[in-house]
């Protein structure tokens, strides 16, 4: 996996900002998104493309969003922009892929990347928005244990894939549970990090919330954003409580006692508690940036 791409840091909240907008990115730079994707495509009319893809080399050259993972998406591997973005993305943290299908679609990314700043590390994002992405995500996630790949994230499009299948995007995302989980488990499988999809109505702050709670609960790790006003439910929710917390600690701080030391199972609270325990307990303090 490349060498910038750190998998533990924070990945809560990643907001989608136009590059079509200068000031909207310059504004970036003091909001509490752990991670800030430039957007090149879906926010970015025909006619400002070019507009947009110089704001955003202005903006990585100038290090104006410094201190933030930033993540540029490019327009699609097929299209007249493809290029273009690709040597600007080469700049920023990861580049994000839309309409990734294939391993040969990740190869052509990674080649790009390559051929534009050979020296970059950029990490590769693939958006996850098809029905054959979805079909495929076994095959996808293994392209990111191969020597030198640059895969670490997937992210989830859930209004491309309720368009292109028919779903109702209706509340509780019940006709798309079954892709989500694939997509959780596909990542966990290969190491990669998962962010969940947009919430459209940012004004329904309960409904917002609500899909939060879900994308934690199957195991997200944050979700994409399309307005400032989400970050700091979006912050929270996939925090780690301070509850959970205090249960981390109290089973690293058990195994680590003389008496424990070697042993495989051991009583923490009166629940029996094994070393994988241990494991996801560590994985935790490390998501919430304490100490244990």
């Amino acid at each position: 996996m490349n060498s910038r791409f750190d998998p533990h840091r924070p990945r809560r909240s990643a907001l989608y900002v136009p590059a079509a907008n200068r000031r909207a990115m310059e504004k970036a730079a003091g909001l509490a998104a752990d991670c800030v994707i430039l957007d090149l495509e879906d926010a970015v009319a025909p006619e400002a493309k070019d507009t947009a893809r110089d704001n955003a080399r202005a903006v990585l050259e100038a290090g104006l969003l410094a201190g933030k993972e930033v993540v540029l998406r490019v327009n699609g591997l097929d299209t007249p922009q493809a290029e273009a973005d690709f040597a600007v993305a080469a700049l920023a943290d990861a580049v994000l892929v839309p309409k990734i299908e294939s391993a040969r679609d990740i190869a052509r990314c990674e080649a790009a990347l390559r051929a534009r700043r050979p020296e970059s590390p950029a990490a590769l994002w693939a958006m996850i928005e098809t029905p054959r992405a979805v079909m495929r995500i076994a095959e996808l996630a293994g392209e990111a244990e191969r020597d030198g790949a640059r895969l670490s994230c997937f992210v989830v499009g859930a209004n491309d894939l309720a368009k292109e299948t028919r779903a109702a995007m209706s509340p509780g995302r019940a006709p798309l549970l079954n892709w989500l989980s694939a997509c959780v488990l596909a990542a966990r499988a290969c190491g990669l990090v998962v962010l969940d999809s947009v919430y459209n109505d940012f004004r329904d702050s309960a409904g917002f919330e609500a899909e939060c709670r879900q994308g934690r609960d199957l195991g997200f790790d944050g979700k994409t954003l399309i307005h400032p006003s989400q970050i700091e439910a979006a912050n929270a929710l996939f925090a780690p409580s301070a509850a959970e917390i205090a249960a981390a600690r109290a089973v690293v701080a058990a195994f680590a006692l003389p008496e424990n030391t070697g042993r495989g199972v051991i009583t923490v609270y009166g629940r029996m508690t094994e070393r994988l325990h241990l494991e996801m307990a560590r994985a935790l303090l490390m998501r919430a940036g304490v100490s244990s």
